[in-house]
């Protein structure tokens, strides 16, 4: 069976961008199949309106590696949420389940079933920042396993890649894939 992965780039961001055709890469060589889907109204369009599209565009199966960085990761709660299928692994690197800042953030839910979106993820990894400039930090990742169980895994490094934070390869969830 091919396992597959998925990287969900974040608010504003493209899939070609930061580390994510370098993971890709990685993760081609190891035999998986690797989509990094373009969605550039992520965060834009009410979650609601935004998930069935993202549902109807991604087969998952027990196999499946979900990362998501910053809005893709506080997407993946609502994906999980209402997935047919548990998946393998997820891992959310800046992700975030609360208002974060001042700006609008039409991808998070008003409620989540923290029970559904535990049973659906596999392995839960959340990645977060003391240092992250938008609030998806080491709070909103604590916040998530205290919810949701899984690893938690505590850096310094910003947001993980940015406009103006240059972060081509990410080690770590390199390392975190089987």
């Amino acid at each position: 069976m091919t396992r597959n992965a998925i990287i969900f780039h974040g608010t504003g961001g493209r899939p070609d961008v930061a580390w994510y055709p370098w993971l890709d890469e990685r993760l081609t060589a190891r035999g998986y199949r690797v989509e990094r889907p373009s969605y550039p109204r992520i965060n834009v369009d009410p979650i609601a309106e935004f998930l069935p599209g993202v549902l109807a565009r991604h087969a998952v199966d027990a196999e499946t590696v979900l990362i998501g960085h910053s809005g893709g990761a506080a997407m993946l709660l609502a994906l999980l949420e209402h997935l047919e299928t548990p998946v393998a692994q997820s891992i959310l690197v800046a992700g975030y389940a609360t208002q974060v800042n001042e700006s609008e953030e039409p991808v998070l839910q008003e409620t989540y079933d923290w029970d559904r979106i535990r049973e659906n993820g596999g392995d839960l990894y959340f990645i977060n920042s003391v240092t992250d400039p938008y609030g998806c930090d080491a709070t909103q990742g604590r916040l998530l396993f205290d919810r949701l169980g899984g690893t938690q895994i505590i850096r310094d490094e910003g947001h993980f890649g940015d406009w103006d934070q240059r972060y081509d390869t990410f080690e770590l969830v390199d390392r975190l894939i089987p």
